[in-house]
């Protein structure tokens, strides 16, 4: 069977996020994994604040438009986020926002029945848990997605990762692993 494409970006853009090193350690391990991953930075896609008003009068911004097409053709989605204010970060909420408002045409609603999976990173002690679920309650009642069992939560984040970027401890390291073959596994059987 052929490697399920595998679209993986941090909820932040800031240099050095913490969410950005789950990101890429997730990219290396759904790679190992066999999928064939695609990593993006949200920086690339800038998004005006959503406003009803201003897709009426504008339409869905061009970044919105390639944003979801590309997750429209990828099989599975790795998201990693921080947690700003025991929630979502504003810029992965606006992308996905945006994103969702591409309904029509060939592409279809871009994240109905697609795989995910979540991670989220912080430097206290409950790793970014309550941003999981929010963000769990988006990906998969709001959006439709499919949304894997296994999460993973790095508290202490900024302690959490070697200079080379494998996280330190191998506790999380293995759920990391685990979370990213059941990704490509199951993106693989739904494709």
């Amino acid at each position: 069977m052929a490697s399920p494409k595998i679209l993986v970006f941090a909820g932040s853009t800031r240099t050095g996020a913490l969410s950005g090193k789950l990101a890429a350690l997730a990219a290396k391990e759904l790679a190992l994994a066999d999928g064939e991953v695609t990593r993006i930075s949200l920086a690339d896609y800038p998004l005006p604040i959503y406003n009803g008003d201003l897709e009426e009068e504008k339409g869905i911004p061009e970044n919105a438009v390639k944003l979801a097409r590309l997750i429209a053709a990828q099989q599975g989605v790795f998201i990693a986020t921080p947690e700003y204010n025991n929630s979502l970060p504003p810029l992965l909420k606006n992308a996905i926002d945006w994103v969702s408002r591409n309904k029509g045409g060939a592409d279809g609603i871009p994240f109905r029945h697609k795989v995910f999976g979540i991670g989220s990173t912080s430097d206290g002690l409950i790793g970014g848990a309550r941003a999981l679920i929010d963000l769990r309650r988006v990906v998969q009642t709001g959006l439709g997605a499919i949304l894997i069992p296994e999460k993973i939560e790095i508290s202490r984040a900024q302690e959490a990762f070697d200079e080379s970027g494998a996280l330190v401890a191998e506790g999380p390291a293995k759920l990391l692993r685990t979370l990213c073959r059941h990704l490509v596994d199951l993106s693989r059987r739904l494709a």
